[in-house]
Parts: structure tokens; C-alpha cells; sequence
């Protein structure tokens, strides 16, 4: 069966020092071109300009809020994605600031697209992070795929090259969120093209 190839957004939710999530990004990203139904792209939160205060609020919801100059990249890139992985660890049983802040700087860049999401942390693999997204990304009008990727304990999964140790279970979890991600990205791509009425 033919797959249209579509545009994924694999997105580095922490930029703390030290941060694990490129190493865990580039093994959802190696996942995905195993896949082969998409072209990835990798959004690392770091090189973005992501202040944590927001503009006034206007009258009406303004889907292109005046941003800094330093985030005209990483909107763009949102703009072109049909689906993101969100990358991310638990800080205290929540998700990092830097990721809500990118989130909350973007209003259309989500509306009618799909979202999966890989955890990452000491003991819960990231649940509790990926549990606190799929209401915001709701809220966002996006759709979070059932299925997610979960490392708990990863400093243990990984060796010291960044490749797992065991990868054949992770790597079937993969796929199948990446399954899941193309079917709905294919479907609201279908359905975002369609003209709504005025």
C-alpha cells in the first residue's frame, strides 16, 4: 500500500542543561524514516526565542500574535508540520516551561493536526508530562494519538552511544504511534483543505 509522505515536526520539549531529549529525539527520528511515511523534521526548543511572557491578550483570539524575531523560525516550522512528536521529560509530575511557552506563543500551528508523544524520565517515563499535554493540545483543538513511547529509568535503557539496549520493544511502539500519527495526519489534512463555509 502507497503512503503519502507527510510533514512531522519531532519536537525537543527540554533545554535545561545537560538535557537527554536529542538523544531520545534522534532515535524517534531514526524510528521515523524506518517508517517512511514522513519527512521529519527536528524542532529543537533551544535555538528558539521563547520568553515566558506573553502579549496582551486583544479583544478577539489572534491566531498571529506580534512574536519576537527569534521565534520566526520555529512558527514557520510549526505552520509546515501535519503532525508533531512532542519529546519530553516529567518535571514534577508536569511537563518543561519551554515547551508550554511554545505552545502557548501558537494557536493555528496546532488547530486540526495530530499529536504523539515520546516520555522520558527517572521513574514514570514521562506519563505524567504526556497525561498534563493531551488536555492542552485538546484544549488546541488537536487530536493526541492513543499510543505514546515511554522510557522510565532511561539513563539505564541507553548505553553510552545513545542506543537502546533492548530497542525491539520500543521499536514496535514506535511504529505503531507512527501508524497512528499518519492515519490521522492523512485524514485532517484531507479535512483542513476542505473550504469552510462563511
Amino acid at each position: 500500500m502507497s503512503r503519502t509522505r507527510l510533514s512531522l515536526a519531532v519536537i525537543v520539549g527540554s533545554v535545561r542543561e545537560e538535557r537527554f531529549g536529542p538523544v531520545v529525539a534522534q532515535w524517534i527520528t531514526e524510528q521515523a524514516a524506518h517508517h517512511g511515511a514522513f519527512e521529519v523534521d527536528v524542532i529543537d526548543l533551544a535555538q528558539a526565542d521563547l520568553p515566558l511572557e506573553l502579549p496582551a491578550a486583544p479583544p478577539a483570539l489572534d491566531p498571529n500574535p506580534p512574536r519576537p524575531e527569534g521565534m520566526t523560525d520555529l512558527t514557520r516550522r510549526l505552520d509546515a508540520a501535519d503532525a508533531f512528536v512532542i519529546v519530553t521529560p516529567d518535571y514534577n509530575r508536569s511537563f518543561p516551561a519551554s515547551l508550554k511557552a511554545a505552545i502557548d506563543w501558537h494557536f493555528t500551528q496546532w488547530d486540526a493536526k495530530t499529536v504523539g508523544f515520546v516520555g522520558y524520565s527517572g521513574a514514570s517515563g514521562g506519563l505524567l508530562a504526556i497525561e498534563a499535554l493531551r488536555q492542552v493540545f485538546n484544549e488546541l483543538n488537536a487530536h493526541t494519538v492513543r499510543n505514546y513511547v515511554s522510557f522510565p529509568r532511561y539513563f539505564l535503557l541507553f548505553d553510552e552511544h545513545g542506543s537502546l539496549r533492548e530497542p525491539d520493544e520500543p521499536a514496535t511502539a514506535a511504529q505503531t504511534m507512527l501508524d497512528q500519527l499518519h492515519w490521522w495526519a492523512s485524514a485532517l489534512a484531507t479535512a483542513r483543505a476542505i473550504p469552510t463555509a462563511a
